[in-house]
């Protein structure tokens, strides 16, 4: 082998390492970058012999980690809302021990009607006992409002969630075409991956997606549901937001290229990312407990209505202490929706509104006055007779909607107890799946972290062979220059 030969070949060899080490350091400096997939100088032989060269650089990838993480994403924050959704709607229930639950109220306004009963002519004991009323309706108005004031969240949720779609869509259709261009001409690809890798586990988070391989590193995106969400174009996901609601009101679906992909009705719905946790619990979750509440709200109307007392009855039922936006008709069998939001105690029996609290006892709170729904029609102060009654009638089970997901045959506070506990249940439910996926999305993550991810230890142990392959090619360059400093002084 001539000088000049083994000179190329070390040179070769110098440039080689210098290639590898600048991977190497590219690799170390992502060390903390959880979208980065580590890269490796393949080095070849030239074919002359008369060196080498670095031929391509690889991308670790693992097809199915990371179509495993990305499911994980999704599932992850799916849960992760509807978990934050219950935890707000916990809200209306409260401490057990503050008693400001439904359930506890509708108990202390039972033990104040007691107290009342025991003593119908206490003018004190019939004004506690219409406040502990007015608390009871006050609590149905504030967990109406709760419940759509997370309605009206997740739906402002859901069109935050579409315009991250969108934009993350708009982003991967530049980064796809780049690749497919230049897959064919371009020598590393790498950073390019990364980024589409990238766009595609943030989509995840928003919507369920499922991804397809084509050539030149081409791929097409469906939902999770099986819509077409990419296909070398981005598809237009559209949503019209809600606004303000109200119990019956339903918000709009979600489309996906005129598809729908949100609702009850959709036939291709998406089944996880933050959209689908967002329009479960706008369109399930919260409904359910809403009826829950109209039927606490109408179960109260029902027991303390007043009845036509005159012999034969002529006159409808009407409300009584509890009256409705509905009056003076009284709600049906059914639930009537948002009826927990328009609940209040009539102002005829409230003496903050002017009214006259010896009417519970007496009746006549529809039309004060009309003998015809006059209790106590002898004006006795001792009269009891009401208030007993409505005391059994409080004790006594009553039918409730199936629809709204309880009993249909309980008392009003075995049916706002059961409520509590469906809250509760549902939330805990929720709780631990949002764990459960969380703990499942960060062990993907980690398995194809290992497989794709940097090893400082690794790189490290790497450069070190780099370093001994350098001085090993730079020690035969400086032999070969003595040699030739030796042959020309010869000369």
């Amino acid at each position: 082998m001539s000088l000049s030969a083994g000179l190329n070949i070390a040179r070769s060899a110098l440039a080689a390492v210098s290639g590898q080490t600048s991977v190497i350091s590219r690799n170390i400096s992502a060390l903390n970058d959880p979208y980065y997939a580590r890269r490796t100088a393949n080095v070849t032989s030239l074919a002359s012999g008369s060196g080498v060269e670095i031929s391509s650089i690889t991308r670790s990838t693992d097809k199915v980690l990371f179509s495993t993480k990305i499911d994980a994403a999704s599932r992850a924050t799916m849960h992760e809302e509807i978990a934050a959704a219950l935890n707000a709607l916990e809200k209306t229930v409260n401490d057990p021990a503050l008693g400001r639950s439904p359930s506890a109220l509708i108990g202390k306004f039972s033990d104040a009607l007691q107290l009342y009963a025991n003593a119908p002519h206490d003018v004190t004991a019939a004004t506690s006992a219409v406040a502990s009323a007015v608390n009871l309706a006050n609590a149905l108005n504030d967990a109406n409002n709760t419940v759509q004031g997370v309605r009206a969240q997740a739906d402002a949720d859901m069109a935050s969630s579409v315009d991250r779609i969108n934009t993350l869509l708009s982003r991967l259709e530049d980064v796809n075409s780049i690749i497919v261009s230049q897959t064919d001409t371009a020598g590393d690809l790498s950073d390019y991956l990364d980024q589409r890798d990238q766009i595609l586990t943030q989509l995840s988070e928003e919507i369920g997606i499922k991804t397809v391989a084509r050539g030149k590193n081409d791929i097409v995106v469906y939902t999770d549901g099986g819509v077409t969400l990419f296909e070398s174009k981005a598809r237009a996901v559209t949503f019209q937001p809600t606004g303000a609601f109200t119990g019956g009101v339903e918000g709009n679906a979600v489309y996906v290229d005129g598809v729908p992909v949100t609702g009850d009705t959709a036939g291709m719905k998406t089944h996880s990312g933050r959209l689908a946790g967002f329009a479960a619990v706008r369109d399930n979750l919260a409904p359910a407990y809403q009826a829950q509440l109209d039927e606490m709200a109408r179960g109260l109307i029902v027991a303390f209505r007043e009845s036509d007392q005159t012999t034969p009855a002529a006159l409808p039922d009407v409300p009584g202490l509890f009256t409705w936006s509905g009056a003076p008709a009284m709600p049906g069998s059914a639930v009537v929706p948002g009826i927990a939001g328009s609940i209040k105690v009539n102002a005829t029996v409230n003496p903050m509104a002017g009214g006259n609290a010896n009417l519970l006892r007496d009746g006549g709170i529809s039309s004060p006055g009309n003998p015809a729904y006059t209790y106590n029609d002898t004006g006795v102060a001792g009269f009891s007779g009401r208030l007993r009654e409505l005391l059994d009638t409080l004790a006594t089970p009553q039918g409730f909607d199936p629809a709204a997901g309880l009993g249909t045959n309980v008392t009003l506070a075995k049916y706002a107890a059961s409520s509590a506990g469906w809250l509760a249940e549902t939330r805990k439910t929720a709780t631990g799946d949002s764990e459960y996926s969380t703990t499942l999305f960060n062990r993907a993550s980690s398995a194809l972290s290992n497989v794709t991810g940097v090893s400082l230890d690794e790189e490290m142990s790497i450069m070190l062979e780099l370093e001994r392959s350098y001085q090993a090619s730079a020690k035969i360059v400086a032999t070969i220059d003595a040699m030739f400093d030796t042959l020309l002084a010869t000369v």
